[in-house]
């Protein structure tokens, strides 16, 4: 490891970019090469690292003398190239959905496990400061037992890329692209719950109900799992949608003595707060402003600086498995109707 860490980004157009840039501003890391197939992007990525060379490929980039990889690349590309740097034994940090399928998730996480390095996604919102203190209401006991997560993406935008309307670029639609939040941030929550014993789900595109599997890409969808305790998650989610505003972002734990919620501030993706409610009260537990989006990528560099192997995120593998389900590439055993009551009832 060198005295910072040296990095390659793959893919800097918007979310790479960004990246890039508030990673630059912090001159934590040595970002030594960029790569993408857009020269546009390349030159935008060049005025924020200067020193930064840009490579035609990203098996240049990867058999660069580096510590490890950034990779903002079309989402079907994503499980691939993570492998191939891990196989390079270099760290990883990469934009979700880490895999299109489970299938795809598990072998990046092997590959990493056999690496012995890092392994980062970014799911932001677990270290936005309203999550965090939605997350302390719930492990403290403030809420009782949460029994219920009720979650919310609404996107009145969408993709302008070809790829992410194609489900062998993409893996899916608004569910892997946004749902992946929403069931993460459920699971981070609740410290993880077992893996779904049955799940509904309705996924249209434009107004057209998909069967199962899904073969299309969805614009909206919607999913309830059950677990073995009998608690329930419900997700909603959305590209281009109408509501009156440019995001409706909620992440509400109902419990057996308060409840509590994540949500979005005044339509914005960026604003977030964190109330408790008991009865008609609410109390503000956090709000904006907060300056959280380049957190995820922040702390993996925290990793990479003080040295660590990897360390598996429970999390990820269950998630990619929840989202399968809700597509329809697996079936999860339905709980028998007693057995639901009889949890119910405990």
């Amino acid at each position: 490891m060198s005295a910072r860490p040296r990095l390659g980004f793959a893919g800097v157009g918007w979310i790479g970019l960004l990246r890039l840039r508030a990673l630059a501003e912090t001159n934590r890391v040595e970002i030594v090469a960029v790569t993408d197939p857009e020269p546009e992007a390349c030159a935008k990525a060049q005025s924020a690292a200067p020193q930064a060379a840009v490579v035609p490929s990203y098996e240049e980039l990867v058999r660069l003398p580096l510590d490890g990889v950034v990779v903002a690349t079309p989402s079907g590309q994503h499980a691939e190239q993570c492998v191939r740097a891990f196989e390079h034994g270099l760290a990883v940090f990469c934009q979700k959905p880490l895999g299109r399928s489970a299938a795809e998730v598990g072998d990046v996480m092997r590959a990493a496990k056999r690496a012995g390095r890092p392994l980062g996604v970014d799911l932001c919102y677990r270290h936005t400061e309203a999550l965090v203190r939605l997350k302390e209401l719930v492990t403290s006991g403030e809420l009782g037992r949460v029994y219920a997560v009720d979650a919310t993406f609404h996107n009145a935008y969408g993709p302008d890329r070809a790829w992410a309307n194609q489900r062998e670029h993409a893996g899916g639609g608004c569910l892997i692209d946004l749902g992946v939040h929403l069931l993460d941030a459920a699971r981070w929550l609740l410290d993880g719950a077992g893996d779904p014993v049955a799940c509904t789900s309705a996924l249209f595109t434009r107004g057209r109900q998909l069967g199962r599997p899904a073969l299309d890409v969805e614009d909206m969808a919607f999913a309830q799992l059950l677990f073995d305790d009998a608690s329930t998650v419900r997700v909603a989610c959305s590209w281009r949608s109408s509501f009156g505003a440019d995001a409706a972002i909620r992440i509400a734990c109902f419990g057996t003595n308060a409840s509590a919620a994540f949500e979005n501030v005044g339509g914005s993706f960026y604003d977030f707060q964190c109330e408790l409610y008991r009865g008609t009260a609410r109390t503000v537990v956090a709000a904006p402003p907060d300056a959280w989006g380049p957190r995820a990528l922040c702390a993996w560099v925290s990793e990479l600086e003080r040295g660590a192997g990897y360390s598996e995120d429970l999390h990820l593998l269950p998630v990619a498995r929840q989202i399968d389900l809700i597509y329809g590439r697996e079936s999860a055993p339905a709980l028998e109707r007693p057995a639901v009551l009889a949890a119910l009832q405990a």
